[in-house]
């Protein structure tokens, strides 16, 4: 008569299966924003960690012109990748400055010399904290900042080739 109670146990044990089978096929993003973005940048003032280039100070982002700020470091293979991305933008005529996650000018010369140098300053971040006021959890990351010195985007990962006219064109709407 209530033979159909049987199958119960069965019908929610499928059910949970196809539940974490729908967790497993489809993962969460895991990408950690910024909870900065449309917030003026955090204060800091970083050295230069190669000779011949200036430092980085939050002053410098507040001029009315827009720019990016590249998080990047000497050991980050995607690091590596971008750098091209970089070069177009920079022959595009965008503004770019970096900060340098625990590094050493050697290494950093060197990363420079073999990948080209987009950069119009460069500043050792030697204990993250730069990078962690900002929001970035990992290199690279770069940051389009509007001519009033508010973040108006986080990319997350290295820039491809696809994504440098999109950037432009954020850079030159951030006025």
């Amino acid at each position: 008569m209530k033979r159909w109670l049987i199958w119960v146990p069965f019908a929610v044990a499928l059910g949970l299966l196809a539940l974490v089978g729908w967790g497993l096929y489809k993962p969460a993003d895991r990408t950690v924003r910024s909870a900065l973005v449309g917030q003026p940048l955090p204060k800091f003032a970083l050295p230069p960690i190669v000779p011949g280039k200036p430092g980085l100070a939050t002053a410098a982002f507040a001029k009315g012109k827009p720019r990016l700020l590249n998080v990047f470091a000497s050991w980050c293979i995607p690091c590596i990748a971008e750098a091209p991305q970089l070069l177009a933008l920079k022959q595009a005529g965008v503004e770019i400055d970096a900060v340098a996650i625990r590094d050493t000018p050697a290494a950093i010369a060197d990363f420079l010399a073999r990948n080209g140098d987009p950069y119009a300053s460069i500043g050792d971040d030697k204990t993250s904290s730069v990078q962690l006021a900002l929001g970035s959890s990992g290199v690279p990351e770069t940051f389009v900042i509007g001519g009033d010195g508010r973040i108006v985007l986080q990319h997350v990962g290295d820039i491809r080739a696809d994504e440098v006219p999109g950037l432009i064109a954020t850079v030159r709407n951030a006025r």
